[in-house]
């Protein structure tokens, strides 16, 4: 997208993200169901869920056509931010993350 690749208009390219997203999102309710912590019981699970929707949509943003090209960036930067945080709340099991070591 930053190098105006002609290869974003190919189907899988379009495709492959909105599968990504799928698995991510089944994966997050079947750990949550098989590990029996749900995520209105467990904080640190509640939040690394709604950073997984959080990096969702801003994935959608970075990679919609017609949105100006400076906030396509942004948004990636923002959704690889958001990723990060994700695994540190996993690994840390604490809803704020990296933050709770600053």
């Amino acid at each position: 997208m930053v190098a105006n690749s002609g290869i974003l208009g190919r189907r899988w390219v379009r495709t492959v993200p909105h599968i990504n997203d799928t698995i991510l999102l089944a994966a997050a309710v079947g750990l949550a169901m098989q590990s029996g912590q749900y995520p209105w019981t467990t904080s640190w699970l509640a939040a690394k869920i709604a950073g997984l929707f959080a990096y969702i949509g801003l994935g959608v943003i970075a990679l919609r056509p017609g949105i100006s090209k400076p906030l396509r960036i942004m948004a990636w930067i923002m959704a690889m931010v958001c990723f990060l945080w994700i695994v540190s709340v996993a690994r840390l099991r604490t809803p704020m993350g990296f933050l709770a070591l600053m």
